[in-house]
């Protein structure tokens, strides 16, 4: 695996909140053996950066968080990339492209849904996200709840955080 200290997790540090850990809370990403197999496989498949990776066995996917500038070499044309690692891991492949800055980052986790705002609220608060249409609300649930499902999880893990409703304007909570 490539050792870029950019998106290594330090002690002080959260990579991605701009906080310090001890003013949010300790956050526990330690990868087993099976998660730093898949980067690895990731890195040599498509000589892209997977800074994080976790394998969701409740929607038989795993989910990569690939290194900023790298979405495009991970997927690969026509997605041919995805397709190799998930005929090599035999399970679905997810990835969501990591950002600096927290509220463009946690919009990547609901793509394909257009995002319109992501509100990260105050220390307890759970994380609020805006759609601009009805049509982004599906996508942004996804089938069987797995879209928002991979968010909280990756909110949680990076954050610390929980996701609270997804909102679409003028229609409230939904």
């Amino acid at each position: 695996m490539q050792n870029d200290d950019k998106y290594l997790k330090s002690k002080n540090e959260n990579p991605g909140s701009g906080m310090p850990i001890d003013e949010m809370h300790e956050l526990d990403r330690t990868l087993g053996f099976k998660e730093r197999r898949y980067i690895e496989e990731l890195r040599i498949l498509t000589k892209s950066t997977a800074i994080d990776c976790i394998i969701d066995d409740r929607f038989e996917r795993i989910i990569y968080v690939v290194r900023q500038g790298d979405m495009g070499i991970a997927i690969g044309k026509g997605g041919d990339n995805i397709k190799k690692m998930s005929r090599v891991l035999g399970k679905r492949i997810e990835m969501v492209e990591f950002d600096e800055d927290r509220e463009v980052f946690i919009a990547n986790m609901f793509k394909p849904a257009e995002v319109a705002s992501v509100s990260f609220g105050e220390r307890d608060e759970p994380v609020m996200v805006t759609v601009p249409e009805r049509g982004d609300f599906g996508l942004a649930i996804g089938k069987g709840g797995s879209t928002i499902e991979k968010a909280r999880i990756l909110v949680r893990r990076f954050y610390g955080k929980e996701v609270g409703d997804i909102l679409i304007p003028n229609r409230g909570n939904l």
